[in-house]
């Protein structure tokens, strides 16, 4: 019969893995920011209005979202350099002496790489959403100075942009893809003092040749008899390539609103697969963590037969690289639609679950 884990030795393994990763993820996010900064810095030398404490705090704002790409290699490395530290002390060659398998020990790390999964999903990715939201308004005032706003709701596509020295608000109630026709097409004209000058109705329009083309359209000008315009054409920066990335991309999209906005989006007529990928990689992410975990054990119970720390170093970083290229390359098929959206977003964590149990499966003997 196998001897319980004691709560006392329990909570001293969380307690040091927790210690561990809290360091090794702020070094991460330093690392980070700095490339970051020096980035932004680049960009901000053309622009006189971004001061470097703006930069400073376009930084901030950025951190948390660019480092959610490192949550998962801040779990391996801390767990493998906990593991190699209480290997290194003998603390557990004293722990399997008294009758405790590594299956035992290894639990209670494990189940805090669940929990900081869980929160990882609930908490942190609506936090980093938040903060980039406002990066995004901040690098489009400084440092991109667009011209145009694209939005979706469940009324449709709305786009704001500069026009003739005012401004339009386009509304479309449908979007048809893949040739990005708008349908029940509606815009606003409003001069630079925000007066309404008149509004256009059409059927269709579409993006060609830096224009949006209106066809089979009506002018209504305030006091006049509304005039059918046909061929209307308005002049716009925008290309086919920006509504895309304006739409599949799901970095200001948090969690709990990522089902709605994925509803809404199969309503207006985008495609919402990327979106339904990266919703099932969240919630996918508390099984990796835990993946993540069981690898480190793997490879750090065993460093005294092997080569120490420079083994340590090599094996976190070419684990970290198998998974990561494995689940992006899963991602990208599911994307195109060549996959399973399950087997995209699960199938990494999976994987990787199973290999970290085969491996201890195979190395431990206690």
């Amino acid at each position: 019969m196998k001897v319980l884990l004691p709560t006392t030795l329990s909570w001293y393994f969380v307690r040091q893995y927790g210690l561990n990763f809290l360091i090794l993820l702020a070094g991460l996010l330093s690392v980070v920011y700095i490339f970051d900064l020096v980035e932004l810095l680049r960009r901000s030398s053309k622009f006189e209005e971004a001061t470097l404490p703006l930069i400073l705090i376009m930084g901030v704002y950025k951190l948390p979202e660019v480092g959610q790409l490192v949550f998962p290699f801040a779990i391996l490395f801390s767990a493998m350099w906990t593991f190699w530290q209480l290997n290194k002390r003998h603390e557990l060659v004293v722990i399997r002496s008294a009758g405790l398998s590594a299956w035992q020990f290894i639990f209670p790390v494990v189940l805090g790489g669940f929990i900081i999964g869980l929160l990882f999903v609930s908490v942190i990715n609506p936090f980093s959403v938040m903060f980039f939201t406002k990066f995004e308004k901040l690098e489009s005032q400084y440092l991109s100075r667009k011209s145009n706003d694209i939005f979706i709701s469940e009324q449709g596509l709305w786009l704001r942009q500069n026009h003739d020295g005012g401004k339009i608000i386009l509304h479309a109630d449908r979007v048809e893809t893949p040739q990005w026709s708008l349908r029940d097409v509606t815009v606003f004209f409003f001069s630079a003092d925000n007066v309404f000058l008149q509004r256009i109705d059409a059927d269709t329009s579409y993006l060609e040749g830096g224009a949006w083309n209106f066809k089979n359209s009506i002018a209504n000008v305030p006091s006049l008899t509304p005039q059918l315009a046909d061929n209307v054409k308005i002049e716009t920066s925008l290309t086919i390539g920006d509504l895309k990335s304006s739409f599949s991309s799901p970095e200001t999209v948090s969690f709990w609103k990522l089902k709605d906005y994925i509803k809404t989006m199969e309503e207006t007529g985008f495609d919402s697969t990327p979106l339904k990928i990266h919703l099932q990689t969240l919630l996918a992410q508390p099984l990796l963590f835990m993946a993540m975990i069981l690898l480190a054990a793997s490879v750090s119970l065993r460093l005294q037969r092997l080569r120490g720390g420079s083994f340590l170093i090599l094996s976190g970083v070419v684990i970290g690289f198998i998974v990561f290229f494995t689940s992006s390359f899963l991602q990208a098929l599911g994307a195109s639609g060549q996959i399973p959206i399950f087997v995209a977003a699960w199938f990494p964590s999976i994987i990787s679950l199973l290999l970290g149990v085969g491996a201890m499966m195979v190395l431990e003997d206690g």
